[in-house]
């Protein structure tokens, strides 16, 4: 019988201290649902983490954010440093000296061609030159004549008429010089202008019957240094006059022609400074100073063409470069800036990160304004003194992400 009561009390105590833990178990689990949730726009990050990261926090502040009015462009030649070049003459080409892509000197030979028309001026002129001595010495004999017989005329040894017809002779004689001189400094003039000097005039005549050839070797020379940029001809080719056979450009300065919208043209005037960015080196620019507004506008874009000269003495710029030409533009009042790298995207929303304490940031939203270089406006979100990440703030954005993602889970 003792035995039967102490077991119902020992019953009844066991199960007293089962609701007990029970009551206990579902007061915590009330007191850690009524705890209030982590902030979401709070993340911590160690000091380890952040030395890693790179971080860097700076504080905001306010300046005058220089505006820039930004256009696409292309990089071309300078068209007052551009020669296309063409034979002086008729000829055959016979050796290429140099390819596509070289770079010459000022008077660097470029084509070597047997040319026809100064082969045949040649031969002309010193058949002239020949012909202009034989006649030249037939008037000096007519001159000694006439003046033998203005002689004998005072004294009666010869008739009036004698003298006349000797005179007479003279004078043909000596226009027939002056005629074929004529036609000689008439050929000269050609040789001259397809570059014959007076010294190789000397050396044809001097040469005799070998300057009667149908061709002679000629070279083509750049004008100027720079860089072959077309080449149109092969050996043994015919040549005429009217054939452009290379095309020679000096790429120490270029051009920039960007397309300005119509909207933004009063912005713009010759003489300004511009900054031009290409792809190939994100990191730097280019300056130059724009020296004309086209005064056409494209009806389909509604864009004018705005050339920029730009100094370009180690070649970086390539023709036909895609570029992007900055304008700078007064500066407006001082405004909050910030670095752009600061600058994170979160959903929808530009975000920033702002330092609470050695180990905490905070997700700021932010409003963006004008962009001008490495910088951006702040419209509304942050005041100045306030310390933000400017550097490895996209890690700061990934910890949250992550960690919002973990507390989902």
């Amino acid at each position: 019988m003792r035995t039967k009561r102490n077991l119902f009390l020992l019953g009844v105590a066991l199960l007293g201290i089962t609701l007990f833990l029970v009551y206990r178990g579902s007061r915590n689990d009330t007191r850690a649902k009524e705890a209030p949730p982590a902030d979401p726009n709070l993340v911590e990050l160690s000091l380890e983490a952040q030395q890693n990261a790179k971080l860097q926090v700076a504080e905001v502040t306010a300046r005058r954010l220089e505006r820039t009015l930004a256009a696409t462009g292309v990089v071309a030649a300078d068209q007052n440093r551009e020669a296309h070049l063409r034979p002086l003459s008729r000829g055959v080409a016979s050796r290429a000296l140099v390819q596509l892509g070289d770079r010459v000197e000022r008077g660097m030979p470029l084509l070597a061609y047997d040319n026809i028309e100064m082969g045949e001026l040649a031969g002309e002129y010193v058949s002239l030159h020949n012909e202009l001595e034989r006649l030249r010495a037939q008037a000096d004999v007519s001159r000694r004549l006439m003046e033998r017989g203005a002689e004998l005329l005072k004294v009666e040894a010869i008739s009036r008429k004698e003298y006349e017809l000797r005179e007479a002779e003279y004078l043909q004689a000596d226009a027939a010089v002056k005629g074929k001189r004529a036609e000689m400094e008439r050929v000269e003039e050609k040789l001259h202008r397809l570059g014959v000097s007076d010294e190789d005039l000397a050396d044809l005549v001097a040469a005799g019957p070998r300057a009667h050839r149908k061709a002679s070797p000629d070279l083509m020379r750049a004008p100027f240094a720079g860089v072959i940029t077309k080449y149109d001809a092969a050996q043994g080719e015919l040549l005429e006059p009217e054939r452009e056979v290379f095309t020679l450009v000096d790429t120490s300065v270029v051009w920039v022609l960007a397309d300005v919208y119509e909207r933004d043209l009063g912005k713009v005037r010759e003489g300004q400074t511009a900054r031009i960015r290409v792809p190939a080196y994100p990191d730097e620019f280019f300056e130059g100073k724009i020296t004309y507004i086209g005064d056409v506008l494209d009806p389909d874009s509604r864009t004018v063409k705005v050339r920029t000269v730009v100094a370009n003495p180690d070649g970086r710029l390539k023709l036909g470069m895609f570029a992007t030409v900055e304008i700078p533009l007064p500066v407006k009042e001082e405004a909050v800036v910030i670095p752009t790298a600061a600058a994170q995207v979160v959903g929808n929303l530009q975000v920033v990160f702002v330092q609470k304490s050695p180990m905490q940031f905070e997700k700021r939203v932010v409003e963006l304004g004008e962009r001008a270089g490495n910088w951006v406006e702040v419209r509304s979100g942050l005041r100045p003194g306030e310390r933000i990440v400017v550097e490895g703030a996209f890690y700061v954005k990934s910890a949250l992400l992550k960690e919002q993602i973990s507390g989902e889970e």
